[in-house]
């Protein structure tokens, strides 16, 4: 039974293989900044609406370490998610 190192490619073979290759490579990168770019979107959404609840409800340090808590044991696999600096 013949091995594929056994195959005679085509003419073009190589530059088609690379080509598809570089497509992926290109594809994933995309997706990833892509990705980064509607995290830093969110954190800064979700930082304004924290914000405006302290303001709005004079929400203090004690109910923003719960939140964070919250948040964390929901999404532990995301990092992040801090009460910050009083």
């Amino acid at each position: 039974m013949p091995t594929p190192d056994d195959l005679v490619y085509p003419n073009g073979y190589g530059a088609f293989l690379q080509g598809l290759k570089e497509r992926v490579s290109s594809a994933r990168v995309e997706a990833l900044r892509t990705v980064n770019t509607q995290l830093i979107e969110l954190y800064g959404s979700i930082g304004r609406d924290v914000g405006e609840q302290q303001r709005r409800q004079g929400w203090g340090s004690g109910v923003i370490r719960r939140l964070a808590d919250d948040l964390r044991a929901e999404f532990p696999e995301v990092k992040g998610y801090s009460a910050g600096e009083p």
